[in-house]
């Protein structure tokens, strides 16, 4: 499982995002950027973030690093705001931490990505169905003057229905990824070969070693498949499906 530590200190709101993430500070002295599992999204997405973002990390792509944090019911008993207290009161217990990148900016139109990245991003992007990378969202940071991605509670859509989905992998490997408003939208180009280098890699093994990382308390039973190894299977099984078979999924140019 990621790693986990124990928040200590509640810092600071971050209202831009509609989830109200915030900033933390925790036992190991590191800092980080809090989404609760007690926001409208609820858990589901904090899996997403986990199984994207680890995947991403394994495949090269610049992505935070993740930790599962441990909130005390201390630490809400004395925020002043009753919004942001209510969010930490339903969160008691574990909660995903992103490592914050002191100094970072945001991505838009004044920056020139490279490539190579830029398309292996739109790749991992249409691999997992994420819909949250447009010019209004572009969840894109830049820090050192390299691209990070971020932000992925959006993608894995099918999960949000697992009572119709679950055990219908083929359905997901074929549904196309419509790229026409994706922010990268302009490195196309590139995708065909990113898919060339990036989809041997994702191997059944690494999935399953990517979906490990899921802390248990996040994983939702379902009714018959209340042991979370068949919801972890699941997962494993939609990706190694899309990315094993005839890849109809796949953007090229003149998709845009």
């Amino acid at each position: 499982m990621i790693p986990t530590v124990a928040a200590t200190r509640y810092v600071a709101p971050l209202r831009e995002g509609g989830s109200l993430p915030g900033i933390v500070e925790a036992d190991d002295l590191g800092t980080y950027v809090c989404k609760f599992r007690g926001a409208g999204q609820g858990p589901r997405a904090l899996v997403a973030e986990v199984i994207v973002g680890e995947l991403a990390r394994r495949l090269g792509i610049r992505t935070p690093d993740l930790v599962a944090v441990e909130l005390d019911p201390a630490i809400a008993r004395y925020e002043a705001d009753e919004e942001v207290q209510d969010l930490l009161n339903a969160s008691i217990g574990l909660n995903l931490g992103v490592d914050f990148l002191p100094g970072s900016f945001g991505f838009d139109s004044g920056c020139t990505p490279d490539p190579d990245v830029a398309a292996r991003i739109i790749w991992l992007d249409a691999l997992t169905a994420n819909v949250d990378r447009s010019w209004r969202n572009p969840n894109l940071l830049v820090w050192h003057k390299e691209l990070w991605a971020i932000d992925h509670g959006a993608c894995l859509y099918f999960h949000h229905a697992w009572s119709q989905t679950i055990g219908h992998a083929d359905r997901f490997a074929r549904q196309p990824y419509d790229v026409s408003d994706h922010v990268l939208a302009a490195y196309l180009p590139g995708v065909a070969d990113a898919d060339a280098e990036l989809a041997p890699q994702v191997t059944r093994e690494l999935l399953e070693d990517v979906v490990a990382q899921v802390p248990h308390h996040w994983i939702e039973p379902l009714p018959g498949h209340e042991h979370d190894e068949v919801v972890r299977a699941a997962y494993v099984d939609f990706l190694f499906a899309r990315v094993s078979g005839a890849r109809a999924w796949l953007p090229t140019e003149g998709a845009a």
